[in-house]
């Protein structure tokens, strides 16, 4: 079993999008049975995924409720969402009351014997959060648009991760949203794996469907499934 994070300092920068499409590549490319684990209390990827929360999210911590019970099937088979709410906003404080610093790793444990893949939609910044994301995961996807204070942001999260833990989770930085049309754009390289700028993208939170539903024969759906394939070679290698 794989824990990835997608993971970002810095919102808005297509973390919830890379997050849904790698949860279904993994389910329906790679036949994997996969957990989208919504983190993010405005719970965009259980919006686009179409699901109903079923009970506080945060209560999954607190141990007031079993993971399994707040878990939902989606649409698309071997793609289950354990749902976001706002009651997320409190994990922070949540965390800081019990003192477990393994809270997080200690339910994916739990979860990993029914999954082969689960994937983290984490929420922006350097908080308990994080932190507890990042001692859980195999893998830190970390998308970054091509500017400064994007680069910026990954060299800061880089540099946390390393005071963190002592080995450390892998890092995979991705190039997203990029619009080749833009200089700073042009410069960014090929050194990472490049989810492009696309109207399709932004159709998904339209049709509330990934993007390998909505459009399998678009470059975004192209470069999503290579991305998925990068990282499949990064843990199984």
């Amino acid at each position: 079993m794989a824990t990835i994070a997608v993971y970002s300092l810095k919102g808005g920068v297509g973390k919830t999008t890379i997050a849904v499409n790698l949860a279904w590549c993994s389910a329906i490319l790679s036949g994997r049975k996969t957990l989208l684990w919504d983190l993010d209390p405005q719970a965009a990827a259980t919006f686009v995924l179409s699901i109903e929360a079923k009970g506080a999210a945060q209560a999954v911590f607190a141990k007031d409720q079993p993971a399994a019970r707040l878990i939902r099937a989606s649409a698309w088979p071997l793609l289950d969402v354990l749902p976001a709410d706002t009651s997320l906003r409190g994990l922070d404080r949540l965390f800081d009351t019990i003192g477990k610093k393994r809270r997080m790793a200690r339910l994916i444990e739990r979860l990993s014997l029914g999954y082969g893949t689960i994937i983290l939609d984490c929420p922006p910044g350097l908080t308990e959060t994080s932190e507890q994301v990042m001692r859980a995961a195999d893998l830190i996807v970390v998308p970054v648009i091509p500017s400064p204070l994007s680069r910026r942001a990954l060299d800061e999260v880089q540099a946390h991760l390393a005071k963190l833990l002592k080995d450390g989770a892998p890092v995979l930085p991705v190039w997203s949203m990029v619009d080749r049309r833009r200089a700073l754009h042009r410069d960014a390289g090929e050194d990472w794996p490049t989810i492009p700028m696309a109207s399709v993208v932004e159709q998904m939170a339209v049709r509330r469907a990934p993007l390998g539903h909505i459009a399998a024969r678009s470059p975004a759906q192209a470069a999503v499934a290579a991305l998925w394939q990068t990282i499949e070679r990064r843990l199984t290698g």
